[in-house]
C-alpha cells in the first residue's frame, strides 16, 4: 500500500464515523495514528460525550474483529481472559478464550473496576499475548485496546496504576461540545428512541483488514531522521528534569512518540516525519505519562501546561 493510499485510507474512515459522531474528527485521527502504530488509546471524558459511540463506529469501519467488555466492581480477571475449564467428555482441560480474544476491545469504564482486574489487560497490551496456567496463548497483531474512564473525581472509580497508563500510547480528554454541535447531535438523535448504534446511522465497513494490516506495514517504512529524533528523546528528557514533575516519561514513551509520529506523517501522506508531527501528538502521548509535585499540585498547576512549556522550550530542528 503507498502513501496515498493510507491517507485515503484515513480520510475514508473519518467520513463514515462522522455519519454517527459529531465534532469528533480530532480524536478520529488519534484513533488512526494508534492503530496503524499498534498503540493503544484512553478516553476520558463525562457520561453521555460518545465514547462509547465512537468506540463502536470506529471497530465497524475498520472491519475488526470487536469485543466488549463492561467493566464493573465486581468482575474478575477470568471474565476478562479467559479460563482454563475441565471437559468431563474429553477427561481434559479445555482453554475457554475471554473477550479479550479480539483485533479490537472497548473496555468500558475501564476505571470501574479495581485494579487486580485492570492488571488482566497488561500483558495483553504489552506483549499481545495472555498467559494461563503456564501456557501463553497469541493474540492478533492488531490487538488494539480502546479504553473509556470517566473522570477520576467521580463516585466509585479506581484510578488505573502507572504501569497501566504507560502502555496507553494516548489519554485523550473529551470535553462537552459546542453549542452547534450539541444542536447538531440533539438534532440527529433526539427524534429516535433507545441508545444510538452506528449502523442507524449508516455507518459501514470501508476497511477491510487486509488494508489495515496493509497499512501497518507502509507506516513502517515512513522515514524518521537523526534529528527529529534527537528532539523527540530531548522532549521526552525534559519532563523528568523539569521543576513542576515528581516523575516524568518512561523511554517507552519516547519509542511510542517515534512510531506515532510515523502514522501521522502517513496519514497526511508523507513519507518522513517533521517536528510539527510531534507536537501535535506530544500533549495526548505525553499527559498520562507525567506526574506533578506536590508544590504544582498546591499552585494549581496542570499537566497539559507543563507539556505546553516543555514543547515550546525544547527546541525542534528546521
Amino acid at each position: 500500500m503507498t502513501l496515498d493510499e493510507v491517507r485515503s485510507l484515513g480520510e475514508a474512515i473519518d467520513a463514515e464515523i462522522a455519519k454517527a459522531v459529531v465534532d469528533q474528527r480530532d480524536v478520529v485521527r488519534f484513533l488512526l495514528v494508534a492503530l496503524f502504530s499498534a498503540g493503544h488509546v484512553l478516553l476520558e471524558g463525562a457520561p453521555g460525550t460518545a465514547k462509547t459511540l465512537l468506540a463502536q463506529s470506529f471497530a465497524r469501519t475498520t472491519g475488526l474483529d470487536f469485543g466488549r467488555i463492561q467493566f464493573t466492581p465486581d468482575l474478575m480477571p477470568g471474565d476478562i481472559v479467559g479460563s482454563n475449564l475441565f471437559n468431563f467428555q474429553t477427561s481434559q482441560f479445555e482453554l475457554t478464550r475471554g473477550p479479550v480474544f479480539c483485533e479490537l476491545l472497548l473496555a468500558d469504564e475501564i476505571n470501574r473496576t479495581p485494579p487486580k482486574t485492570q492488571a488482566a489487560l497488561l500483558e495483553a497490551m504489552q506483549e499481545r499475548a495472555i498467559t494461563l496456567d503456564g501456557r501463553t496463548e497469541r493474540l492478533s497483531e492488531r490487538f488494539t485496546v480502546l479504553a473509556t474512564q470517566n473522570p477520576i473525581e467521580q463516585q466509585g472509580v479506581y484510578p488505573l496504576p502507572e504501569a497501566q497508563l504507560d502502555r496507553f500510547l494516548f489519554k485523550i480528554a473529551i470535553g462537552y461540545p459546542s453549542e452547534a454541535s450539541e444542536r447538531a447531535i440533539v438534532a440527529q438523535y433526539g427524534k429516535r428512541t433507545g441508545t444510538p448504534r452506528p449502523e442507524d446511522s449508516g455507518v459501514g465497513e470501508v476497511a477491510s483488514v487486509a488494508q489495515v494490516a496493509a497499512a501497518i506495514e507502509a507506516v513502517r517504512g515512513v522515514t524518521l531522521a537523526d534529528p527529529v529524533i534527537d528532539y523527540i528523546v530531548a522532549l521526552v528528557r525534559a519532563t523528568r528534569t523539569h521543576r513542576d514533575c515528581a516523575s516524568g516519561a518512561s523511554p517507552r514513551a519516547a519509542a511510542a512518540l517515534a512510531g506515532a509520529a510515523r502514522a501521522a506523517a502517513a496519514l497526511d501522506g508523507r513519507d518522513y516525519v517533521i517536528p510539527d508531527d510531534v507536537k501535535a501528538l506530544a500533549p495526548a502521548l505525553l499527559r498520562h505519562r507525567i506526574l506533578l509535585s506536590p508544590a504544582a499540585e498546591i499552585d494549581g498547576r496542570q499537566v497539559d501546561d507543563v507539556v505546553a512549556e516543555l514543547i515550546e522550550a525544547t527546541e525542534a530542528p528546521r
